[in-house]
């Protein structure tokens, strides 16, 4: 190739990139939905997905290793770029059982459902640094979560709407020591961006519960370069044989502290507690830890078909607390006790080369909740102990693009919830009492492009 043509060849990948990142960039922040335990998003490919990311640490099938194992970029014999989008339905249907407010009256309202479609996308870089190393960028979105109820729901006092979009840029790095070990690292540099609103009950201030409510809507991002919250990833994979690949790989914990507003809205009849000075717009600053991470994957080829199977610890204990401050000095923290606790994701799958050009996949994942009981779950996050069951495939289109489709339909157990507002003011300490039932269906598809044969 001359080199005028590597040059135009160039340019033109460059510009590939700049759209594949624009649009996850996009996809990430415009919508995020929770689907792995907690608030966690394991949507990271849709070559994973078609076996519930059994293996995902040790299988190294494309550029999405590199989030889940930056060591797996060694494993790629071309240079490649993928973009990945995933369609997320989530139903979160809420049955009340006599929620009540401070005074023991019951709840107004009818129960809800706060799931909502989302789309969540991802976009990943590898190329070459020498005949033994790779680098790779990785843009993702590794939190997300969306519940939006309506205004009047019997839970309004805990939440409307809960809202986390976040983007992570991963750039890594992978060597290969030896023909049987690669290891990898990378940096991630995480920006969020957060909203949470909520019903107040401003009549059982005034000593006429529920008949005069105002809102609080409060709005926090860490953009600002001083707020930017970051962590480290490492990962390895030692090939015992040609057929047995062991995976391992962990990310650190990342604190968030977004800044941002709290806009109030009082009614009327409500205007003497504005009195206080508390219930007036204001600044805020939050602070949450997101939770490290540890997989363990292996994976056995026997002639056409890949075993798989992965175990991952998540480190949620560190989500104690939601806390926000108010910069107002009369207007008290905002608190919600969460006291989750670590919690860990088993999956096994199989992949199966049906011919040289079409791979089929399967697989099933257990994923514990983080939330330790019924008093501390919220309807901001009402998740429960998770089923998947998973199918795709993956089809080459010509040497230079493979097309690969998963679908995952995931089975949420019942989960009771008895929560009662946490609040310095006892005449707010409503209680939502009640069930949620859920379930959610994902379709992912990617795109990935060898761009260098």
């Amino acid at each position: 190739m001359s080199k005028k043509a590597k040059m135009a060849k160039l340019k033109s990948t460059g510009k590939v990139a700049a759209l594949a990142i624009s649009t996850a960039i996009a996809s990430g922040f415009f919508h995020s939905s929770a689907q792995a335990s907690g608030f966690q998003l394991i949507e990271n490919s849709a070559s994973g997905q078609g076996n519930a990311y059994a293996g995902a640490a040790a299988i190294a099938k494309d550029a999405s290793t590199i989030w889940f194992n930056p060591a797996g970029m060694t494993k790629l014999k071309n240079k490649q770029m993928a973009i990945v989008g995933h369609i997320i339905e989530p139903s979160a249907s809420f049955t009340d059982t006599d929620s009540v407010d401070a005074a023991d009256n019951s709840l107004s309202g009818a129960g809800d459902d706060g799931g909502k479609t989302a789309f969540v996308g991802n976009f990943y870089w590898v190329t070459d640094l020498g005949k033994t190393t790779k680098f790779g960028l990785g843009v993702t979105t590794p939190f997300g979560l969306t519940t939006i109820y309506d205004d009047t729901w019997v839970g309004r006092y805990h939440a409307v709407e809960t809202s986390m979009a976040t983007i992570n840029f991963n750039p890594s790095i992978a060597r290969e020591v030896n023909d049987k070990l690669s290891i990898g690292a990378g940096i991630n540099i995480l920006l969020a961006d957060i909203t949470l609103t909520s019903a107040i009950d401003f009549g059982s201030l005034l000593g006429a519960p529920q008949q005069a409510d105002g809102f609080i809507d409060m709005q926090a991002d860490n953009f600002n370069f001083n707020e930017l919250s970051w962590g480290v990833n490492l990962g390895m994979t030692y090939d015992f044989n040609d057929n047995t690949r062991l995976g391992v790989a962990w990310r650190s914990e990342i604190e968030v502290s977004p800044n941002g507003q709290a806009k109030f809205s009082v009614p009327q009849d409500a205007a003497p507690v504005l009195a206080s000075g508390a219930f007036q717009d204001t600044n805020l600053k939050a602070k949450v830890s997101l939770p490290q991470n540890l997989s363990f994957s292996v994976k056995h080829d026997i002639d056409d078909i890949s075993l798989l199977a992965d175990i991952t610890w998540t480190g949620w204990s560190s989500f104690q607390e939601l806390r926000i401050q108010f910069a107002s000095p009369f207007q008290p923290d905002g608190v919600t006790t969460e006291s989750w606790e670590d919690t860990f994701r088993y999956s096994i799958g199989v992949d199966y080369k049906y011919s040289d050009k079409m791979t089929l996949r399967t697989g099933i994942a257990y994923d514990e909740t983080p939330v330790p009981d019924a008093e501390h779950r919220t309807p901001r996050i009402p998740g429960n102990d998770r089923t998947w069951l998973s199918f795709g495939l993956s089809y080459e289109l010509s040497p230079e693009f493979i097309m690969d489709v998963g679908y995952s339909h995931v089975f949420i157990s019942d989960a009771d919830i008895n929560n009662t507002l946490e609040s310095s003011q006892s005449a707010l300490h409503a209680t939502l009492n009640g069930t949620y039932e859920a379930s959610i269906d994902i379709l992912s598809a990617q795109l990935t492009w060898n761009y260098d044969l």
